[in-house]
């Protein structure tokens, strides 16, 4: 994968963990060190597999990294639906968490495809 691309899911990423932060601060206290504790969590953990992915050489190593954020963003994903399904958050966060959630999903399946082609 380019540096441009990996630059552009690196972006998005820093997107979802800006919209994560303004929303999670709507959550009710009561979920401060649960819910949201688990949210920023994964988020942040999976950040850090994308930084660790970009800084590798070695393809096995990359593919580790890039399938531990695969992993993170499945539990975010999962996260996001428990926080619509109590209402936590409108239907319009919903859908706008979730087309970043897709998109990020999207750049990093391409990149995990790009990888196993070398």
């Amino acid at each position: 994968m380019s540096e441009q691309t990996d630059l552009t899911i690196y972006k998005r990423y820093l997107d979802l963990i800006y919209y994560t932060n303004d929303i999670v601060r709507k959550y009710p206290k009561s979920e401060t060190f649960a819910l949201v504790k688990e949210i920023k969590q994964s988020l942040y953990t999976g950040f850090k597999f994308i930084m660790y992915a970009i800084k590798s050489y070695k393809k096995n190593e990359k593919l580790k990294y890039l399938h531990e954020l695969d992993v993170h963003l499945a539990l975010f994903k999962v996260y996001v639906r428990l926080s619509n399904k109590y209402h936590y958050i409108t239907q319009q966060n919903y859908e706008a968490w979730s087309k970043i959630i897709t998109d990020i999903s999207n750049m990093l399946g391409g990149w995990i495809n790009s990888c196993l082609k070398k």
